[in-house]
C-alpha cells in the first residue's frame, strides 16, 4: 500500500535513522481490507419520538455487531450528513486517521523508509478493522479532519494559580478542550497551599468563603 505524500511536509528520513517496522499480521502488497468480508448495512438508533440517528448504506466489516456499526457511524464518521463530504465507510474513517499519522511520522523521521511507513499503516489498519485495538474518541473526532485542531489526547492536566486571571484562563482552556471532545483535570496545589495558609491565619473566615476558593 502506498500512502500519498502531502506537499512539502513529506520530508525524507535521515539515512540509518527511524524505526524498522516488521509485519506481523499483514503481507506486503496485500491490503488488510482485502483480507476480510465487508457489507453495506443501515445504522439506525431509535428513540421515543423517532430515530435519534440514521445513516443508510454504511460499509462495515461483516463480523461487526450492529452496536459497533451504530456507534461508529453516529459518533466517529466525519462530514455533514447528506453531503459528499460525509464518511460512509469504516475504510474511509480508518484511512483518514491512520494515513494522517503515518504521513506525520514519516515527515518527522520516525520511520527508516517508505516500506516501514507503509508496514506501520497496514498493521495499524489491520488491528483497527479487526477490533483488536481502538483509539480513544478524540482521535476519531479530530485526526485527519480538515480545518479541525488535531487534538488526539483524551485527558489534559491543567494548572491554576491563586489569582483571578489564572482561574478565568482555566475555565476558558477547559472549554476549548471539551469542544475538541477531550476531558481535563486540574492541579490545584498552588491554590490549596494558599487556602491552608489563610485557614491558619484567619479561623474566623466563613466556611463558605473558603469553599469558593476550592478549585
Amino acid at each position: 500500500m502506498a500512502i500519498a505524500e502531502v506537499g512539502k511536509e513529506s520530508a525524507r528520513p535521515v539515512e540509518g535513522r527511524g524505526l524498522r517496522i516488521e509485519r506481523r499480521f499483514t503481507r506486503e502488497g496485500v491490503h488488510p481490507y482485502d483480507e476480510i468480508d465487508w457489507e453495506l448495512r443501515d445504522a439506525v438508533i431509535p428513540g421515543e419520538g423517532g430515530n435519534v440517528f440514521e445513516q443508510r448504506g454504511v460499509e462495515v466489516p461483516k463480523f461487526w455487531s450492529q452496536t459497533a456499526t451504530n456507534v461508529v457511524a453516529s459518533k466517529y464518521f466525519r462530514g455533514k450528513q447528506g453531503t459528499e463530504a460525509r464518511e460512509w465507510s469504516v475504510k474511509q474513517m480508518v484511512d483518514r486517521v491512520v494515513d494522517t499519522i503515518a504521513r506525520a511520522g514519516f515527515a518527522a523521521g520516525y520511520f527508516a523508509g517508505e516500506p516501514d511507513r507503509d508496514a506501520f499503516a497496514d498493521e495499524l489498519k489491520y488491528l483497527l478493522v479487526n477490533q483488536h485495538a481502538s483509539f480513544n474518541s478524540p482521535v476519531w473526532f479530530n485526526i485527519g479532519v480538515p480545518g479541525v485542531p488535531q487534538q488526539p489526547s483524551a485527558c489534559f492536566i491543567l494548572s491554576v494559580e491563586d489569582d483571578m486571571h489564572s482561574i478565568l484562563d482555566w475555565f476558558r482552556n477547559e472549554g476549548v478542550i471539551f469542544k475538541g471532545g477531550s476531558g481535563s483535570g486540574v492541579n490545584v496545589r498552588s491554590c490549596a497551599a494558599r487556602i491552608r495558609s489563610r485557614d491558619r491565619s484567619s479561623r474566623a473566615a466563613p466556611r463558605g468563603a473558603r469553599r469558593r476558593w476550592s478549585c
